[in-house]
């Protein structure tokens, strides 16, 4: 026994001694000239159990992955131990340091990690993108709802590639970006990470940014940009009450019908690399333990080969927060059978993956099934051949000037013009004038972006007066009113001609409510502290007052409508917005954003966005005006738009026909200015119960004073397609109504008949 117990252990370490110089020798998974899948192939059969594992999972840079005081390397003997077998990924690798530092540190750590793993597995760098790429020294795009009111597609698709390209340059390749849920309630604070409350120009805007991010995916392979990750699948937007991680309640034809087509888009049209699983559940069922969601609807029905994620620790979560898996090896195998294909994080899920084998082997063949996944993206990436960044194109390629030329372009297209009473805008700069620049949401840079646009004429005073809360990050408090603040802005304002008051809510009144206790959710969406009353005051001077709305979440602006001359909505703009809002003020550019989403008057009027079933608007309530305080696609400009001529090729349409319907639209105004023409559809009488209207089309043009241009869409069959009464896509015959205008209440309209 003894004996033959050596020759085993002998034999044991001949073995593993074969297979530590199975990296010298058999390096058929290097073969460039192999197809992906082949090289796959070759490279999964020669991963132990432990490797395999380690190729699903993803830690943060933040368990000691840093720079020394050189800017080398230095990693925690935690690190040092999980590089060993290799890694799926790093989030947020050099996010502090400057993007050059930032490419040499990345390439370092990504040199140690191929040297220190058995196959010279590389791994994937992570980042984010809310305001650009989510580190220091990249160029500060407005935040994804802000470009959706640009309503232009194409400017969204190059504000991505440069993304996806200044990601890349630092040493990244996947973002966790971009969010491809709807947001239709204000009360949740990550509502400016995604675009909107509409379907289709959310769909939009979603295909565009990814098509962006990822070079249109044949950057992917050339190094040039990063692969992109839709997130959270799904109606992870439309939590109970605003509030992160409750309850998610949706039927399943609105999931059908408006959720899920951006994430379907974002596969079929966009060939997104990666999809994100949502926090939450959908009818009881969490996400991350759904395998109808995650593989029926995903992978069987839409065909998605990329890989799936985890949200941060939510597989570990079914056990100990969902409490839909019985304990935490449950919860590995719950996540694992519904398709996660990676767990971000965790050390309490997939962890425990390599002894749920030895009493399961089964369980290999799902983890054989991700791996295969996450190494297929690498291979996409082109990481085996070319790892690291050239360190000269990051010197030229990061906050080009063409990247900052983008941004301003951006915010120029995506602010809007709500109220614009008696024409006090655009202000006449050429003329002697005093402005005060006022308010909670003046920054720094604020005056000085101001008198660059402005010019010697007009002089500018500038007083933020008091802050919203006291900033802490976890859980912001407000701060008590300061009269002495409100007492002196006032004064500066009676000595002005002019006030600019910069109101609305920032980074600490609308952020996300992480698991711990950490808040960013709210219960009301007035604007906090003492804003009403400011404007008030200053209003009551007789002087003209004009609001630059800055802010993350939707507002009940009420007094705010009332008071103020002049309303700018500016979301949250560029690293030059300030500069981009005086450039509207002093009119040397026409607004032409609209709104991505209904603003309502009260809290108490949710749900409220605009296609909304017909039903819904039957009844309004005691003591409060009917109707949102400004619709959807709503923006002015300081030209004026003239519809006419609404004419349909055809007032029939069958299954297997097309229609076009056209508008003319005339600039009888005096400037040079942008429209956004909407179309929307009806179905008039339906099985089920239907949208009140459906945005099916939009297009931005520009137009000199006095110039027409005519405008067409087509209606397909597609467009009118809904979940009928057995829950299968249905084309029903009958009666549609077409609306095509300037907002989602202000149109001209037609309409056509849907044969059998």
């Amino acid at each position: 026994m003894k004996k033959s117990l050596l020759l085993f252990i002998l034999s044991a370490g001949i073995v593993f001694s074969s297979c530590q110089n199975e990296k010298v020798s058999n390096n058929d998974y290097k073969d460039a000239s192999l197809t992906i899948e082949e090289r796959v192939e070759a490279l999964l059969p020669k991963l132990s159990l432990e490797e395999k594992v380690a190729q699903m999972r993803i830690f943060h840079a933040n368990i000691g992955v840093e720079a020394d005081a050189n800017g080398s390397l230095k990693l925690s003997e935690k690190v040092i131990e999980k590089l060993k077998l290799g890694i799926a990924g790093i989030k947020n690798p050099g996010e502090h340091m400057d993007p050059v530092s930032a490419a040499k540190f990345n390439n370092g750590l990504q040199k140690h990690i191929i040297e220190n793993n058995r196959w010279g597995i590389p791994a994937l760098f992570v980042t984010e993108s809310y305001n650009g790429v989510d580190a220091a020294g990249s160029t500060r795009f407005g935040r994804p709802l802000t470009s959706a009111a640009s309503f232009n597609p194409e400017l969204v698709n190059r504000i991505w590639d440069v993304v996806g390209n200044e990601a890349r340059l630092r040493g990244m390749h996947m973002c966790h970006s971009p969010e491809a849920d709807l947001v239709r309630d204000p009360r949740f604070g990550r509502m400016s990470e995604a675009f909107g409350e509409d379907t289709y120009l959310t769909t939009q805007m979603v295909v565009n940014a990814i098509k962006g991010v990822q070079g249109n995916y044949e950057g992917l392979g050339k190094g040039t940009h990063i692969g992109a990750v839709a997130k959270h699948f799904a109606g992870y937007g439309q939590v109970l009450g605003g509030s992160n991680f409750a309850a998610i309640e949706i039927s399943p034809r609105t999931l059908i019908d408006e959720i899920y087509p951006p994430f379907e888009a974002a596969v079929k049209e966009a060939k997104t690399l990666g999809i994100m699983a949502s926090h939450g559940d959908i009818n009881g069922i969490a996400s991350h333990g759904n395998p109808e969601l995650l593989t029926g609807v995903l992978r069987d029905q839409w065909g998605f080969e990329g890989y799936v994620v985890s949200d941060s620790n939510d597989i570990a979560r079914l056990f100990y927060f969902m409490n839909v898996a019985e304990s935490p090896e449950d919860a590995a195998q719950m996540g694992l059978e519904a398709g996660i294909d990676i767990d971000l994080y965790a050390e309490d899920s997939y962890a425990y993956l390599p002894e749920m084998v030895k009493k399961n082997p089964e369980v290999e063949k799902l983890i054989d099934r991700s791996v295969r996944r996450v190494l297929r993206t690498k291979f996409i990436l082109g990481l085996f051949d070319n790892p690291y960044i050239n360190i000269e194109d990051v010197k030229k390629g990061v906050r080009a000037n063409s990247s900052l030329e983008l941004a301003k372009e951006s915010d120029l297209e995506s602010i809007i013009l709500l109220k614009n009473d008696n024409k006090t805008l655009p202000i006449d700069k050429n003329k002697t004038i005093k402005i005060a620049l006022l308010g909670p949401l003046v920054t720094e840079n604020t005056q000085t972006m101001f008198e660059s646009v402005a010019g010697e004429q007009v002089k500018f005073v500038a007083e933020k007066g008091f802050h919203l809360t006291d900033e802490k990050g976890g859980a912001p408090k407000l701060l008590e009113r300061d009269e002495n603040a409100i007492s002196k802005m006032v004064n500066m304002a009676k000595k002005s001609d002019v006030s600019i008051l910069f109101l609305g809510g920032d980074e600490f009144t609308s952020k996300e409510a992480f698991f711990t206790s950490a808040l960013g959710d709210r219960a009301t969406i007035e604007p906090v502290g003492a804003q009403d009353e400011l404007i008030e005051k200053i209003k009551a001077l007789g002087k003209p007052v004009i609001v630059v709305l800055k802010h993350r979440r939707t507002l009940a602006i009420n007094t705010i409508s009332d008071k103020a001359d002049a309303i700018l909505d500016t979301w949250d703009l560029s690293e030059f917005g300030d500069e981009s809002t005086a450039k509207i003020i002093f009119g040397e550019v026409s607004p032409s954003g609209k709104l991505p989403v209904t603003v309502p008057r009260s809290i108490g009027q949710m749900p409220f966005h605009y296609s909304m079933k017909e039903i819904n608007y039957k009844k309004g309530y005691l003591f409060l005006e009917d109707g949102p305080l400004y619709p959807f696609g709503y923006g002015l400009s300081y030209s004026n738009f003239e519809y006419s001529d609404i004419k349909i090729s055809n007032s029939e349409m069958t299954s297997g026909s097309e229609i076009e319907v056209s508008v003319t639209i005339k600039n009888t105004g005096k400037v040079k200015a942008k429209e956004v023409v909407q179309m929307y559809i009806k179905d008039v009488k339906g099985s089920v119960t239907r949208p009140d209207k459906e945005l099916k089309g939009f297009e931005k043009i520009e137009l000199n004073p006095g110039e027409s241009k005519t405008v067409s869409f087509k209606i397909t069959p597609d467009m009118l397609k809904f979940t009928g009464l057995k829950m299968e896509k249905v084309l029903e015959p009958g009666d549609y109504t077409v609306m095509i205008g300037t907002s989602s209440t202000d149109y001209k309209q037609t309409s056509f008949q849907l044969k059998k």
